[in-house]
């Protein structure tokens, strides 16, 4: 009878440990998977205001060859400016997908502005020959890539997180200890496309609509 007392004994502070390290376990690994999408935003955020840091430089560059579509420089630097409005933690993964909408509709609005100026620049053959804008047109083509790469890794980093917020036994706490879903970056058609930032100055600009 004692041995049997003991053996339950036995299972019972089992159980008991193991209810305590499931969801201990289980809670850093929420924490961990959180930090991922902190560290992956941070590297999103990195690579679009490379992408704006570039643009002064471009609009100059740009705004040098004679007769330049003022137009078009106006619009990419008021695009640029409103970039610049969206305020939004660089370091923490939005939890608004109104938030995040937000933000990418600006981004989306510079990546139309920097598209158009490019193919405006396609009417001026003086900058061809100009070292600065061809330095500037491959920095931008690399940043668009990168922000491509970025922006899915980060898609990556919430879709493990999401899941294993909404995953049995997490599911049971996550939300009482805060953690919540977190949005996607979605693919809205054209919104973030890289520019064409392949010239052939022998050809005009296509007519606008």
């Amino acid at each position: 009878m004692k041995k049997t007392a003991l053996g339950c004994g036995g299972i019972l502070i089992l159980g008991i440990v193991v209810l305590v390290l499931v969801p201990i376990a289980g809670y850093n690994r929420l924490v961990r998977l959180s930090q991922g999408t902190d560290s992956q935003w941070a590297q999103v955020q990195n690579v679009y205001q490379r992408r704006a840091d570039l643009i002064p430089n471009l609009v100059a560059t740009v705004s040098g060859s004679a007769n330049f579509e003022k137009s078009t420089l106006t619009e990419i630097t008021a695009a640029r400016a409103s970039v610049g409005q969206v305020k939004i933690d660089p370091n923490s993964a939005p939890t608004d997908p109104a938030k995040l909408a937000e933000f990418e509709k600006a981004q989306g609005a510079l990546s139309s502005a920097l598209s158009r100026l490019l193919v405006v620049s396609e009417n001026y053959p003086d900058l061809k020959a100009s070292a600065g804008f061809r330095d500037l047109q491959a920095q931008l083509e690399g940043t668009e890539n990168r922000i491509s790469v970025e922006r899915g890794r980060f898609n990556e980093a919430v879709q493990a997180y999401d899941t294993a917020i909404q995953s049995f036994p997490a599911l049971l706490y996550a939300g009482a200890c805060g953690f919540t879903a977190k949005p996607y970056f979605t693919a809205v058609a054209g919104a973030e496309k890289p520019p064409q930032v392949q010239f052939d100055f022998n050809k005009p600009a296509p007519a606008k609509p």
